[in-house]
């Protein structure tokens, strides 16, 4: 995940030495740089709601004559991109953002559209971790915070359709959110769903857990039908049969990591098994099958939440 330095942490630094400013400079041009040849494309989905592509997560978008709905926003140089690939639509200037989750890669254009009046919402979970930071990633500057929260979700009633938003927990992290249009029969799963690039992430350390994202995954089968069109945290769009796939995936490999574990083997031994191999097939995938493994074998040695129950 990229790690964009942001306006405040550089206001920080305004009084640091000369060659700490130039660090940073070069810092922000290579960012600027790594961002310069990519390309917005837009697709359609229904009446009103597409989906673009670009670099980090995929941004989901509605519009109509209550405003620009906007899930996720991608990385801080591409804002401009994306406001251009949304007025090539015919829409307007974005009046409303909804964060899936805290990653940089989904909401790094928060300060800049915050910064233009945007209104942000997103779970309880994912302001705070924006608040925080991490070792990696510096607290968020003012503009770019959620300014309405939720616990467990929140319906939105707009350009003629209703949006169910909904809290899934302890899943990619502990502030997944999946956003469903009613009308228009679509879902943004936000990293809940990796699909056909990569094997799951699941980030342990901002409260992921396999068994989590396994549970999300039946409670958005449980909503949709086949013709539901599944935008995915990352990759094409999908099915609900891809959806299956990605379902029956997930369960394959808790079920053969908690076997394993449950004969006392180690981390190592049960990697050494390879139980993802199957799907483990992209050379370019962001998480490979040890490192996918390794995320279950822990997620399994952590207590149980309710809501990661079987159903």
């Amino acid at each position: 995940m990229s790690k964009p330095i942001s306006r405040t942490f550089t206001a920080l630094l305004l009084a640091a030495s000369p060659m700490v400013l130039l660090a940073v400079s070069e810092a922000h041009a290579q960012e600027t740089d790594r961002f310069a040849n990519i390309e917005i494309k837009a697709e359609p989905l229904a009446e009103g709601v597409a989906v673009l592509f670009g670099a980090g997560g995929n941004i989901g978008v509605s519009y109509g004559p209550d405003g620009t709905v906007l899930i996720d926003d991608q990385f801080a140089p591409l804002t401009g991109k994306i406001q251009a690939a949304i007025a090539d639509m015919g829409a307007g200037p974005v009046k409303y953002l909804i964060n899936t989750h805290w990653h940089w890669d989904h909401t790094g254009g928060n300060e800049n559209l915050g910064q233009t009046g945007v209104l942000i919402m997103a779970q309880d979970h994912v302001r705070d971790r924006l608040i925080k930071g991490n070792d990696t990633v510096p607290p968020a500057a003012p503009e770019a915070l959620p300014v309405i929260t939720y616990h467990d979700g929140i319906k939105l009633h707009l350009n003629g359709d209703e949006v169910r938003v909904q809290h899934m927990k302890h899943a990619h992290t502990d502030g997944d959110s999946i956003v469903f249009w009613q009308k228009a029969n679509v879902v943004h799963m936000g990293d809940l769903f990796f699909n056909k690039v990569t094997l799951p992430y699941i980030d342990l350390s901002s409260g992921g857990n396999a068994r989590g994202v396994l549970a999300a995954t039946e409670k958005v089968l449980a909503m949709v039908d086949d013709d539901t069109k599944i935008i995915p945290g990352h990759g094409p769009v999908a099915t609900k049969a891809d959806l299956v796939v990605y379902r029956d995936m997930m369960k394959t490999v808790i079920v053969a990591v908690e076997k394993a574990q449950g004969e006392g083997k180690s981390l190592q031994q049960v990697q050494a098994m390879k139980p993802a191999a199957q799907w483990d097939v992209n050379p370019d995938a962001f998480i490979k099958g040890d490192a996918f493994v390794e995320a279950v074998y822990k997620s399994l040695q952590r207590p149980v939440h309710a809501e990661e129950q079987p159903h």
